[in-house]
C-alpha cells in the first residue's frame, strides 16, 4: 500500500476522538465527536450504547476523506474502561444503560462484601481494590436487573463487556475483550489471565455471559459499516484509555511514569509494585498491555479531576476557559476543596468519602475556588504519585497528558506542588495517538525501537516553591481530606 496511513479512534467519557496518522507518526487529521451522559439519581452515571457507537461513526466520517479511506492499513482503538455493557448476542441491541466508571450504584453492595472479608481475595487475585468503580458490581447489577435468574446468561443469549467489547461487537464476529481492559474488570486473574471463578462466584456473573480473551494487537473483527472505510479494514490494536496513553510515552522505558488529566486521571508506571498487595499500598495492579508478553504496571485512579473544573463551569453557567483565566493570577487563599464526588479513589479508596469545602468567608469569591479545585486535582495527582514512588522508586519527572494539560497554571501548580519536574505533552490527546503507535506496530510499519527514538515533544515546568511551604501547604490539603471521610478512617490520612 503507497503511503499507509494508521487511524486511531478513542471513545472517552466526554467525547469520542479520531486521529489520521501517516507512516512517520504525524498526525494528518482529527475530529472529536461529544458524547453525553446523564444522572437518573444521586450516584448513577449513565451512557447510551448506541450514542457511544454513533459517535465513533461521527468522529471517523469527519476524521477520513473518501480519497485517503482506501490507504488506511489498520485501526487502533482506546476506550473507557470499567463502564459496562450488557447487550443481545443475536440482535446486538442493549439491554438497559452502559453504566459508566463514574457510577456509584453498586456502593452498598460493596459495603456488604466488604463486611464478609471478600475485599482481600479481591485484592490479592485481581489487583483491585474492592471498589464500585470497577465492572464486577456493575456486572451483578446490570444481571439482577436484565436476567435476575441468569437463565439467558448461561444460555449465551446475553453478553456482558467493556467498551471496547461493545464497539467490537458492532463489526460482528466473536465476542472478545482485550487483556488490558479485562484486567480492569475485577473478574479477571492477572497472574493467570483467566476469568477466575471465584470471583465469578463472588459476584454473580456466570462464565458464559462474558468475552473471549484476546491480546492487544488481536486477532479483533474486522471493520464494518464504518464509513468511509471499506468493510474489512483490520483493526490492529485495542487498549484501554490509560493503557494507550502510557504506551504513547513509550512507557515502557524504565522510570516513566505518566498521569493522564482527563475527567478523572490515571496515574500510573510500568512494574509489579512488588508482586503483591503489599507491595503498592494505595495502587492497583493491572496489565497495561499485552505485546509479544504481558506488561503488568501498578496505577492510582482518581475519580474527579477535569469533571472537577468541568462541574464548576456548569455551576456558574461559564465556560471552563473563563474559569481557569480567573484562577491565573489567584490562590484560594485559604479555601481547600475535596472533590470527593462518588467518594475517594486512590490512594484512599474511600467510597463513602463527601465532598468538602473549607475556608470559605464573605470576602470568598469564584477565583478562589477555582484555583482551589486546581490545587485539588495537582493534590490528588501528587497523592498517587508519592504512592507510586513507594512501589517503584524515585520519581523525578511526571508526565502528563490529556485535555485540562492545557492549562498552564495547573502545570505550575502540580511541579510546585510535587516538588518534581512535570513534562507537558505535545499532543493532549496520547490515548488516541498510543493506539496508532500500536497499531502501527502491529502493522510493521515501525518498530518498538523507532517508537523509543521518536521525538516527543514536551513544555517542561520546574518546581519553584520551597520544601517548607510545600510541606505546609500538603499538611493543610491532608487536613482537608480528612475531613471528608467517614469518622472512622480519618486517623489514617
Amino acid at each position: 500500500m503507497a503511503d499507509p496511513l494508521i487511524l486511531a479512534i478513542d471513545q472517552g467519557t466526554s467525547s469520542t476522538k479520531a486521529l489520521l496518522v501517516d507512516e512517520a507518526g504525524r498526525v494528518v487529521s482529527r475530529a472529536v465527536a461529544p458524547v453525553t451522559e446523564t444522572q437518573p439519581r444521586p450516584g448513577w452515571v449513565e451512557q447510551s450504547p448506541e450514542e457511544l457507537w454513533q459517535s465513533v461513526r461521527r468522529a471517523v466520517a469527519d476524521c477520513v476523506d473518501p480519497a485517503q479511506a482506501g490507504r488506511i492499513a489498520g485501526v487502533g482503538f482506546s476506550n473507557q474502561r470499567e463502564s459496562l455493557v450488557l447487550w443481545e448476542r443475536r440482535t446486538g441491541e442493549p439491554l438497559g444503560p452502559l453504566l459508566s466508571w463514574q457510577d456509584q450504584r453498586t456502593a452498598a453492595r460493596c459495603r456488604e462484601l466488604a463486611a464478609t472479608g471478600a475485599a482481600e481475595l479481591v485484592r490479592a487475585v485481581s489487583g483491585m481494590p474492592l471498589d464500585p468503580m470497577f465492572s464486577a458490581l456493575k456486572a451483578r447489577w446490570l444481571l439482577d436487573a436484565y436476567d435476575p435468574d441468569r437463565r439467558r446468561s448461561r444460555a449465551g443469549e446475553l453478553c456482558l463487556g467493556t467498551v471496547d467489547s461493545w464497539l467490537l461487537s458492532r463489526f460482528g464476529g466473536e465476542h472478545v475483550i482485550e487483556v488490558g481492559n479485562a484486567s480492569r474488570t475485577q473478574l479477571l486473574d492477572i497472574e493467570t489471565r483467566e476469568w477466575d471463578p471465584r470471583l465469578l462466584e463472588l459476584f454473580g456473573v456466570p462464565r458464559d455471559v462474558l468475552p473471549r480473551m484476546v491480546a492487544s494487537c488481536g486477532a479483533f473483527p474486522a471493520v464494518r459499516d464504518l464509513a468511509p472505510l471499506p468493510d474489512g479494514v483490520p483493526v490492529l490494536a485495542v487498549m484501554g484509555d490509560s493503557h494507550a496513553a502510557m504506551f504513547a510515552h513509550a512507557g515502557w522505558r524504565p522510570g516513566v511514569v505518566k498521569a493522564t488529566y482527563g475527567t478523572g486521571s490515571s496515574v500510573m508506571a510500568i512494574g509489579d509494585g512488588g508482586s503483591g498487595i503489599d507491595g503498592a499500598p494505595g495502587l492497583c495492579r493491572s496489565i497495561a498491555w499485552d505485546i509479544d508478553g504481558p506488561a503488568l504496571c501498578v496505577e492510582g485512579n482518581i475519580r474527579a479531576t477535569g469533571r472537577t473544573i468541568a462541574w464548576l463551569a456548569e455551576l456558574f453557567g461559564v465556560p471552563t476557559e473563563t474559569l481557569l483565566a480567573e484562577a491565573e493570577d489567584k490562590g484560594p487563599e485559604g479555601v481547600h476543596f475535596v472533590p470527593a464526588f462518588g467518594g475517594l479513589g486512590a490512594p484512599w479508596w474511600e467510597p463513602d468519602a463527601t465532598p468538602v469545602l473549607t475556608g470559605l468567608s464573605l470576602g470568598t469569591r469564584r477565583g478562589q475556588l477555582v484555583a482551589a479545585a486546581l490545587e485539588a486535582v495537582a493534590f490528588q495527582i501528587e497523592d498517587v504519585v508519592a504512592a507510586i514512588e513507594q512501589a517503584v522508586g524515585c520519581v523525578r519527572v511526571l508526565m502528563a497528558d490529556g485535555g485540562l494539560t492545557h492549562s498552564a497554571r495547573l502545570m505550575r501548580l502540580q511541579a510546585d506542588l510535587s516538588g518534581r519536574v512535570v513534562a507537558r505533552s505535545g499532543e493532549h490527546n496520547l490515548s488516541c495517538l498510543g493506539a496508532a503507535d500500536a497499531a502501527g506496530l502491529a502493522a510493521k510499519l515501525w518498530t518498538l525501537e523507532q517508537l523509543e527514538q521518536r521525538p516527543r515533544p514536551a513544555d517542561e515546568f520546574e518546581p519553584a516553591l520551597d520544601e517548607a511551604e510545600r510541606a505546609a501547604r500538603k499538611d493543610a490539603w491532608h487536613g482537608a481530606v480528612r475531613r471528608s471521610r467517614p469518622p472512622e478512617e480519618r486517623s489514617g490520612t
